[in-house]
């Protein structure tokens, strides 16, 4: 599964929103039912993870913590309990939890934003925030791929 490029969309008043239909094209072909839509860890917006891919990543954040570590369990803790099941209903939208409208800062107006095999849901506003000047990302990239 490959999410790319931004798309926006509108929450109505019951707190529903359409999935793209882009997005919807690409869970179909790879046969996924329910994504797993949490709090980012460090940007104020949500993931929406396939189920495949959030197990992969369950699996990896678990194997690099011990179970007999108070701190590790704690880490762990904190990353699953604050989730959420989403499946779509049938004219393609989901709903956004009112703890999850008000920990990412939601409004009315939303965009989500394919991040490869992971979709990020941004308030319009803060979106706007979230990228780089163009020069400053030139010299990112640039720096980055020349390691």
């Amino acid at each position: 599964m490959r999410f790319l490029g931004n798309i926006e969309a509108k929450i109505d008043v019951k707190g529903r929103v359409f999935f793209p239909a882009l997005f919807r094209k690409e869970l179909q072909k790879a046969g996924e039912e329910r994504m797993v839509m949490r709090k980012d860890v460090f940007q104020s917006c949500l993931v929406l993870y396939p189920e495949s891919v959030w197990n992969e990543q369950l699996d990896h954040l678990r194997a690099r913590l011990s179970r007999w570590n108070a701190r590790s369990q704690m880490v762990y803790r904190q990353f699953v309990a604050d989730v959420e099941l989403v499946t779509l209903d049938g004219n393609g939208r989901f709903l956004i939890p009112k703890r999850y409208v008000q920990m990412a800062d939601l409004h009315q107006e939303v965009k989500f934003i394919g991040m490869g095999d992971t979709i990020e849901l941004w308030g319009k506003e803060q979106a706007e925030g979230s990228f780089m000047e163009a020069e400053d990302f030139q010299q990112a990239l640039e720096q980055l791929m020349e390691e």
